[in-house]
């Protein structure tokens, strides 16, 4: 029962992040809200709404902030996991569109086999160098759609891009300490409110100089909706780890670009080149095969580093 409540949540949450995407790109689109206000709005709003909810049943939300320890992992985790996804994730969206800047995150597992398997000195199994090479051309498919002469992404979509793979990254491996000290919600929460609140202190003068943009009735409607639905998407993926294996969950995350493409389609009319759609594909079956393939090793062989998804320690 616990195991189909964690597949339910990862496939609920990827769902609902992949659905974000495109709304965020509309309002890019349809109104004045830059990237870092809409983030500011978005990260302080819910971080503050879920501490406060924990507060009310009784939970103490202010212990690991006391604790020089803990105050340091959790802003580490809030500036450079949480607010690191969502800053490389909206600027992704900003400079391609939102089904580019999903399989950009998507691909992170790729950045985990690599990092880990630094980290414990051991290379990765075959089946995984085959479903990073996998992927990795299914990508190169997906940025020139099939045209090697030219790139069908610029320059920066493609940089931010690769920095949200590698904010991802740090975002599933660095806060299991936390998680297992603190629980999921409490450190969703703070992680949330510390990233907000340092892009605003980043951003102060053109925040209030732009508030009149807020007026927009129906991009703040979206905003509150993707505000609402990113937040459990955030909480789903961190909570599903720990019913199900990060195997499972990085294959069955495969519902969030393809739930972007879909509302893409759908909602914003937007059409992917006959390449761009067979590198996406590709890009799903890599990262599904290397998800998977970590299951098919012997037990002499190394570790596998997408399995013991272990934590920084900084």
């Amino acid at each position: 029962m616990m195991r189909l409540k964690g597949i339910m949540m990862i496939v609920f949450g990827s769902m609902l992040w992949g659905a974000t995407g495109p709304m965020m790109e509309w309002i890019l689109d349809h109104s004045e809200i830059s990237v870092s206000m809409m983030l500011i709005l978005r990260l302080t709003f819910a971080g503050a709404t879920v501490l406060l909810l924990l507060k009310a049943r009784g939970v103490q939300v202010a212990r690991p902030m006391r604790q020089k320890l803990w105050l340091r992992k959790m802003v580490l985790f809030g500036v450079f996991g949480m607010l690191g996804v969502q800053y490389g994730f909206v600027q992704t969206i900003a400079n391609s569109d939102a089904v580019v800047a999903t399989l950009f995150q998507f691909v992170a597992p790729v950045y985990i086999i690599i990092l880990l398997s630094i980290t414990q000195r051991s290379f990765p199994p075959g089946s995984q160098v085959i479903g990073m090479i996998v992927a990795l051309f299914g990508l190169i498919l997906l940025l020139t759609n099939g045209s090697f002469s030219s790139i069908s992404l610029n320059t920066t979509a493609i940089v931010w891009g690769v920095f949200v793979g590698i904010a991802f990254t740090f975002y599933t491996l660095y806060p299991v300490v936390l998680m297992a000290e603190w629980g999921v919600l409490l450190v969703v929460g703070w992680g949330m409110f510390i990233g907000g609140l340092t892009l605003f202190v980043l951003n102060i003068p053109s925040f209030f100089m732009n508030l009149s943009v807020l007026l927009n009735g129906t991009a703040m409607f979206v905003l509150l909706l993707v505000i609402i639905m990113g937040t459990l998407a955030f909480i789903m993926f961190l909570q599903s780890m720990t019913y199900i294996t990060p195997v499972e969950t990085s294959v069955l995350s495969c519902f969030e670009p393809l739930t972007a493409m879909i509302v893409s389609v759908m909602w914003l009319g937007q059409m992917m080149g006959i390449w761009q759609i067979s590198g996406a594909m590709i890009m799903l079956l890599g990262v599904v095969w290397l998800s998977v393939g970590g299951k098919r090793k012997k037990t002499t062989a190394p570790p596998d580093p997408v399995v013991q998804h272990e934590p920084f320690e900084l």
